[in-house]
């Protein structure tokens, strides 16, 4: 079930089926040159003039024509239905970070789908980009560098604590959880270190933060969250 289908050193960049404008896709391919396509997403990619290094996916969505265009050896289909195509994706790519593009801007459902996927993998690194904003799972420790006045919310999808500095609106003492204290639009006043107690916090800055959010994500001072999933 784990088993990685894609190895890379490099960031990879994976290709939902969403709305995604050509100029967001070829941002997170100048970071992440590989690219995976999950599910009926190789047809977003072959219509970006991009040949997908793999798709992966149950093939519910993807026509045998799209099939026909992709060689045989790049398709990769798990057949079971317990999780989305993202988490298929994410649980057989293995490298230092995914940038996910096309998984925001559509239907709600998929979005908050691939927000749960994030939390239930945990251990490996994803941020997801869209036009405005882009989104990631806290990792135990994060040191970002942001221009001042940057904005910076928070969103916990279970409860978590946190302490941080560089933040205008401090989040030590605080306990966040859905249902009660969130962290909307907090802002950068510094150099900025947060740390988190538990992988169930989103990161949401604005898109033009990607440089600056790869390289906090995949320094060596971050760690990684260890894997928990029993399936």
């Amino acid at each position: 079930m784990n088993e990685a289908i894609v190895e890379e050193s490099r960031p990879v960049t994976l290709i939902g089926c969403g709305s995604v404008k050509k100029s967001v896709v070829r941002r997170a391919i100048a970071h992440a040159p590989a690219v995976v396509a999950a599910d009926g997403a190789a047809q977003v990619a072959l219509d970006h003039g991009i040949m997908p290094d793999a798709v992966i996916g149950d093939f519910d969505s993807i026509p045998e024509a799209v099939q026909a265009r992709i060689p045989q050896a790049r398709l990769h289909r798990i057949n079971e239905q317990d999780s989305t195509d993202f988490e298929k994706c994410l649980r057989s790519i293995r490298a230092p970070l995914v940038i996910g593009v096309g998984f925001g801007g559509g239907r709600v459902d998929h979005q908050l789908a691939a927000f749960h996927g994030m939390m239930r993998h945990a251990d490996r690194p994803c941020l997801l980009l869209g036009k405005r904003d882009l989104v990631f799972l806290m990792p135990p420790a994060l040191h970002l560098s942001l221009p001042e006045g940057s904005r910076l919310s928070l969103f916990p999808l279970g409860e978590v604590r946190a302490r941080s500095r560089g933040l205008r609106w401090p989040l030590d003492g605080i306990r966040f959880a859905p249902g009660g204290r969130i962290g909307t639009s907090n802002a950068v006043s510094g150099p900025v270190e947060i740390r988190v107690d538990a992988p169930s916090m989103l990161a949401i800055l604005p898109a033009r933060a990607l440089e600056a959010a790869i390289a906090a994500l995949t320094a060596p001072e971050t760690g990684r969250w260890p894997c928990v999933r029993s399936s």
